[in-house]
């Protein structure tokens, strides 16, 4: 359908629309004619990722003069494919209706792994082995030497598109990872640097967050991106911790012995290079002296990754002399990580600014503030100097110098913090040293400075107002929006208490005893013998699931739930995962019906659905709070409380709702759908911790519905199974529509125009 918001006319693929994808697309419209940033919070199901792509490219279209990039940030490449694949049904409707003039070039970017077409790099197992893969054979100095020797392997890929040089393009249309393979092979360009050089030509890019919040990627990525670009953070509620992530570094034994080897390889290249070639070590520290840390524009096979520290903060100065030459440098990194060891060997928690810590390193190792802050840049150059491709060797040596450039950099917002052990297992020594960033508002700073909106949207963002303060921005719109039902297909209910009438929770003194566990295996024996299909449970963590499930083996209540249904469990181990996951889908498509345990804050929680048949009910067994005794939760919530005046409880109540939400939303994809989920936890019951849960389903929780035990959860859950079985409308009563034609669109559109003149 066609349809008028204001002076755009919205391009929209298909032939009805949610009341809430168009009040959606009216708070977005007003966001970009503000130039401004906003939060939106849109139930799951609800049609937002083709709202967004179809507002934000009619609004390009309707605008020619001043073309606006699209720059469309997902947490998976999953999701990324999802939204490539919406915007390939958008195109086609626009051309449709508009003929070439709506044409534009949409990608995606993802790693090597995902896009390489050779096949003897794209086999290593790993990330970081594909990508050395990739520079043993397109490296600068490796092309060069193939030129003088034949036998010398390079990538046929990459040479053939460097041939083509301005002709390695791509026509316009929209490519999703496998046609950008495809398009490749056909070609025999490598699609990865075809995908890098065409970023900056295309009008829609879909990445990874990474690709705009971490420093050490956004550097090489993302530094030609226009400021005329709307950047969107889908299902960003968890922002605030990948910026936190970006810019936080560990260091273990495991790490300094690596480093320790990689110093060893270094010495040996240098030593290699002074035999047989010194000048271009001499030229090296020539430049260096000049003030320039690396050699003018690199091709593009060399840059490894940029600076961690954030674009702002990078020193525009001269490398300090004291580690110009190469065997200098050397035995700075060898005082550092010989420091480093000698911190690790502590019994006691440390805690410490990274000012102190720098004094200290100052006092012991000799090494300075401003050496520190150059040690990842001298890295680099030195990594080019010397020719080393086998860059996945060098990861451990990488990280000391991430660490020592940000300990460096920065003094606010961060802490160091050593560890002898983890407190959950304290017979095992692991000690660690963590520079913790406590500020998400750092790492997201350049991106609200640098572009035009930035629009961060979920389905769970509430409540709303928290979120300006974590990232420290202020949003011209924030709106959180219902979900406009034909029926109530969603029942959410709060599980205080068990059959027998004893209290249930997971709160640290009550989680152990044996009636709560008894009780929640009781209610889950209950369930199974009532719901159809499938049904997800969720833990509040892995340990306690496990303790919960051989408990109920010993008692005899697992043996009971599997006569009804089969059993699944997620584990840390992704490919075990993944294999659950299918066989769970299985039983629910033969009808054996199926049970899924898994873990708030896991994978699953976060990316994988459970709609249709495969999740009938979601049963969430306590609050998902963080472990509250983490040293670096402890530092961050204490820096929270003096920057940005966050209440401790607010901000650890607030971080475990919207964990919770994130996993019962994971039973509603489409309003055709139907679910109940259960909060089985008396804490669930307190307006303090209830209200904190996203409005969509806030709407739908019953006075009635808030005090339950297992037999009164038992009766409703009946009744809302009858009541679904009912045949309905699916667009709706007159006074309460839901889905909306052109005609009633026109129709609203019209009104409210007339209720803006009045």
């Amino acid at each position: 359908m066609k349809f008028q918001i204001e002076d755009v006319t919205v391009y929209f693929p298909y032939d009805h629309i949610y009341p809430e994808q168009y009040s959606y697309m009216i708070e977005l419209k007003r966001t970009l004619d503000a130039k401004g940033h906003c939060l939106l919070e849109m139930p799951t199901g609800t049609g937002k990722t083709i709202a967004l792509l179809s507002l934000i490219t009619s609004y390009s279209l309707s605008k020619p003069q001043s073309p606006m990039k699209l720059i469309y940030c997902t947490r998976t490449v999953h999701e990324m494919e999802k939204t490539l694949a919406e915007l390939k049904i958008l195109h086609n409707y626009q051309i449709k209706h508009l003929g070439p003039q709506a044409r534009i070039l949409a990608i995606g970017l993802s790693s090597r792994k995902n896009l390489c077409v050779n096949p003897t790099v794209v086999a290593a197992e790993n990330r970081d082995s594909v990508d050395a893969g990739c520079r043993k054979l397109t490296a600068s100095w490796v092309r060069a030497l193939a030129e003088e020797n034949t036998d010398v392997t390079t990538c046929e890929f990459f040479e053939s598109y460097e041939k083509a040089a301005s002709a390695a393009v791509l026509p316009p249309g929209v490519y999703t990872l496998q046609e950008l393979r495809a398009f490749g092979k056909e070609k025999g360009w490598c699609p990865y640097f075809l995908a890098r050089h065409m970023v900056q030509f295309a009008n829609v890019v879909v990445y990874s967050y990474q690709y705009l919040l971490d420093p050490k990627v956004a550097g090489i990525i993302s530094k030609e991106m226009q400021k005329e670009s709307v950047v969107v953070f889908d299902e960003a509620h968890n922002i605030d911790n990948v910026c936190i992530e970006a810019l936080s570094v560990s260091v273990r034994r495991q790490t300094l012995e690596g480093a320790t080897r990689n110093l060893s390889r270094i010495s040996q290249e240098i030593d290699r290079f002074k035999a047989t070639d010194t000048s271009i070590l001499r030229a090296e520290y020539n430049r260096l002296v000049e003030g320039l840390a690396l050699r003018g524009n690199l091709p593009i096979t060399d840059n490894w990754l940029s600076n961690p520290a954030l674009p702002d903060d990078i020193l525009k100065e001269a490398v300090p002399g004291n580690i110009r030459r190469a065997e200098h440098f050397l035995h700075v990194l060898r005082r550092l990580v010989q420091y480093l060891s000698g911190r690790l060997d502590t019994e006691n928690v440390e805690k410490e600014s990274p000012v102190g810590f720098v004094a200290s390193i100052s006092s012991h190792a000799g090494i300075d503030q401003k050496t520190l802050k150059f040690c990842y840049d001298r890295l680099h150059s030195l990594m080019l100097t010397l020719e080393i491709t086998d860059t996945d060797e060098f990861l451990h040596i990488q990280t000391i110098c991430d660490f020592a450039t940000l300990v460096g950099t920065y003094g606010r917002g961060f802490s160091t913090i050593i560890e002898p052990f983890d407190e959950r297992m304290p017979h095992i020594p692991d000690p660690v040293l963590q520079l913790s960033c406590h500020d998400a508002s750092l790492a997201i700073k350049p991106v609200f400075d640098r572009f035009q909106s930035v629009v961060i949207t979920s389905g769970t963002l509430s409540p709303i107002d928290l979120y300006p303060r974590l990232l420290n921005f202020h949003p011209v719109v924030s709106r959180s929006f219902t979900m406009s039902l034909t029926r109530d297909c969603i029942c959410p209910m709060v599980l205080t208490r068990g059959s027998d009438q004893l209290p249930v929770s997971t709160k640290f003194d009550m989680r152990s005893d044996p009636g709560v566990v008894r009780n929640y295996g009781k209610l889950l024996l209950e369930m199974v013998s009532v719901v159809p299909d499938g049904i997800v449970c969720f833990f509040v963590s892995y340990s306690y699931m496990d303790g919960i499930i051989n408990t109920w083996n010993d008692t005899g209540i697992l043996k009971e739930i599997m006569q009804h249904k089969l059993v699944f469990i997620e584990t840390q181990d992704v490919v075990e995962t993944t294999l659950a996951l299918d066989n769970y889908r299985r039983a629910c498509d033969c009808g054996r019906g199926a049970v899924f345990f898994s873990v708030a804050r896991g994978k699953v929680a976060e990316g994988i659905d459970f709609d249709r048949h495969y999740g009938r009910l979601v049963i969430m067994i306590g609050v998902p709070f963080q472990y509250t005794l983490s040293k670096i939760l402890l530092a961050r919530l204490e820096y929270l409380r003096d920057t940005f005046q966050i209440k401790e409880g607010d901000f650890l109540t607030f971080d475990a709702l919207r964990q919770a939400a994130q996993c019962v939303g994971r039973v509603i994809r489409s309003k055709a759908d139907y679910g109940m989920m259960i909060f089985a936890d008396k804490r669930y019951s307190r307006h303090d911790k209830r209200s904190k849960l996203p409005s969509w389903i806030l709407s739908h929780l019953q006075d009635a519905n808030l005090n339950l035990s297992t037999d009164m959860a038992l009766h409703i859950a009946r009744e809302f199974l009858k009541k679904m079985a009912q045949p309905y409308d699916k667009t709706g009563s007159s006074d309460k529509k839901t889905l909306l034609s052109q005609e009633e669109l026109e129709k609203l559109g019209d009104r409210s125009m007339h209720e803006m003149s009045y």
